[in-house]
């Protein structure tokens, strides 16, 4: 039996436009926003720069066993049905690992099967490490037209679970590729350890917890090592630069994934700025003896100590000893 005949003209043409919009929505990877309309391929160089200073940053500030530093760089080029991280979501296995211990392969593994299965990931890049808080790295990344999202995380070293990066940058504005792109990166905890600093141990966090970003302020918590209640916001801990590459006549080949350490520190420009740090005191200890001669008051005394000193211009230690008149327990 043929097709069925359609007997108006005008019902035709619906379902010719029905059978267009199925056609279009089946090109496009599941779920996504309209598919950017640009030249298919666009080439990137994507340059990472820490700004984790003592200066910005005083607040148990890491020198050594490790010193502050930032782990290799590692992110894909992607479409809307993938996301390696995202805000209030619980983080996949990889990036467990990744963000707790520095381990990258497992999270390789994780974006390389997403882009088997679901053909979302059009393809991972890396940059190296680098040995310290203020520092930069680069590498080079390729975006597709179906594909024109950039993910990607750094660890922050140390910590218990603690990050910087990137959901979904979209790198095609408009039908036409962005030329270059600068964000600002704040940390985040990947809700999977209980640490409240830099060297804390591990502790982890049961039940998993989701994504949050650190602040000032939260967790509100005096022994969190980013806690700075004077500001009202953190300075930037980073700051990822992307670049549109001008097309060479050569195939792109991807970067190899080099995940050690490089040398890769630069003194930024730039002076830092400085975050206040108020003086932190302990509680009062007991009150001790009452001493002093029969027939007159005499002197009891209690003490605390520094528990973190104050830098750039915070608040000064108030005193550390106190005295109060009393009745002698012992006179003399």
């Amino acid at each position: 039996m043929g097709a069925p005949r359609l007997a108006f003209p005008w019902v035709a043409a619906l379902w010719a436009l029905l059978l267009a919009s199925l056609g279009s929505a089946a090109g496009q990877p599941l779920g996504a926003e309209p598919m950017c309309t640009a030249q298919p391929l666009a080439r990137y160089s994507i340059t990472f720069t820490g700004k984790w200073s003592q200066a910005s940053f005083p607040k148990q500030y890491p020198l050594f066993r490790p010193p502050a530093q930032w782990s290799s760089l590692l992110g894909a080029a992607h479409s809307s049905d993938y996301s390696l991280w995202r805000k209030d979501q619980y983080v996949s296995n990889g990036l467990r690992e990744f963000a707790e211990r520095g381990e990258a392969w497992a999270l390789m593994r994780e974006m390389e099967a997403a882009g088997e299965r679901l053909q979302s990931v059009h393809g991972v890049f890396s940059a190296p490490a680098v040995p310290s808080g203020t520092g930069q790295t680069s590498g080079e990344l390729e975006a597709h037209s179906r594909h024109s999202l950039v993910s990607f995380v750094v660890r922050i070293v140390p910590s218990p679970d603690w990050f910087v990066g990137v959901d979904s940058l979209d790198l095609c504005d408009s039908g036409r590729w962005r030329e270059q792109v600068a964000v600002d990166l704040y940390p985040y905890d990947a809700g999977t350890d209980s640490g409240f600093t830099f060297s804390s141990p591990n502790f982890a966090t049961v039940p998993q917890d989701t994504v949050t970003e650190i602040t000032a302020s939260s967790p509100s918590h005096p022994a969190n090592s980013f806690y700075y209640p004077r500001l009202k916001a953190l300075p930037p801990i980073a700051r990822v630069t992307l670049v549109r590459l001008r097309q060479s006549p050569r195939a792109f080949v991807p970067p190899a994934l080099d995940l050690g350490a490089g040398g890769n520190e630069i003194v930024d420009s730039l002076p830092a700025p400085e975050t206040p740090l108020d003086c932190e005191v302990s509680l009062w200890s007991s009150w001790g003896l009452c001493a002093g001669p029969c027939g007159r008051l005499g002197a009891k005394s209690r003490t605390r100590y520094v528990r973190v000193r104050p830098a750039n211009h915070g608040a000064p230690c108030p005193p550390l000893e106190e005295e109060a008149p009393c009745d002698p327990d012992n006179c003399l």
